[in-house]
């Protein structure tokens, strides 16, 4: 029961699914997460599609391409977005607020990855709505793999990013998230195949979460085939991360 209104908490689920509403609207009406979710994936579509980087590697540019840039998108809304957002929140006492409320810490969590996964779908949307055009042609039995995996990797980065937010300072969190999104973006197998990228670093990211969820949307939408080693890499980082983060977050 409510002491100041006198009623009781609305159910968990309806404050889950509010939480979330807000938590995407947020995220979809800022201008510099929209840049980072929709604009510079575009821009790296694109780019790839006009340029020689992913040639013979068993696919036109355009359909190498696209399984990389949703995974990008995976990232950048997940890690980079989610930890940016939940930094500063952090900073401002709005966590510490909300964690005493009804909808509770559990629920925070709950609807910011809910937030996660709607602000994805939109992601998907869009992207397809541009690559289809350029030519896109995916693969139709690795849509539910595809789309399985980009959720699993949702899950691995958004723990990450909690992680991160979670246990430094907000301004060393935007300077991480954005560092790591740079890096891994470029020579972390999400966007460019590991096949392009330098001898030593072939031999590392398939382990990284990027790694595992670029080479793994590729073989869905090229081939349509299920990478179970790459998704069993993505459930342990899910863990791991997932772990770390609930047992080290700090509310205040």
């Amino acid at each position: 029961m409510n002491p100041v209104s006198g009623r009781a908490p609305a159910p968990l689920l309806r404050r889950i699914l509010r939480q979330g509403k807000y938590e995407s609207l947020t995220m979809i009406r800022n201008g510099e997460q929209l840049i980072l979710a929709i604009v510079l994936p575009l821009l790296a579509l694109i780019g790839l599609t006009v340029t020689p980087l992913l040639d013979g590697l068993g696919g036109s540019r355009v359909n190498v391409a696209v399984p990389g840039i949703l995974a990008l998108c995976a990232m950048s809304t997940a890690f980079t977005g989610q930890g940016i957002s939940t930094g500063f929140d952090r900073r401002y006492g709005v966590l510490r607020f909300l964690s005493t409320t009804p909808l509770g810490r559990t629920g925070l969590i709950a609807g910011k990855i809910l937030a996660v996964l709607a602000v994805l779908c939109l992601q998907i949307a869009v992207v397809a709505a541009v690559a289809l055009p350029l030519g896109w042609q995916p693969e139709p039995s690795g849509w539910l793999a595809g789309l399985g995996l980009l959720a699993l990797g949702a899950a691995a980065f958004t723990a990450l990013g909690l992680l991160v937010a979670g246990t430094v300072r907000p301004e060393a969190t935007l300077a991480i998230t954005n560092l790591l999104w740079i890096l891994l973006g470029a020579l972390g197998g999400i966007v460019i195949p590991a096949e392009r990228l330098p001898a030593l670093a072939q031999s590392i990211v398939h382990l990284l979460p990027s790694g595992a969820l670029g080479m793994a949307m590729r073989e869905a939408f090229l081939h349509g085939t299920l990478n179970g080693s790459a998704a069993l890499i993505l459930l342990l980082w899910t863990a791991v991360a997932g772990f770390a983060a609930i047992r080290w977050f700090k509310w205040n």
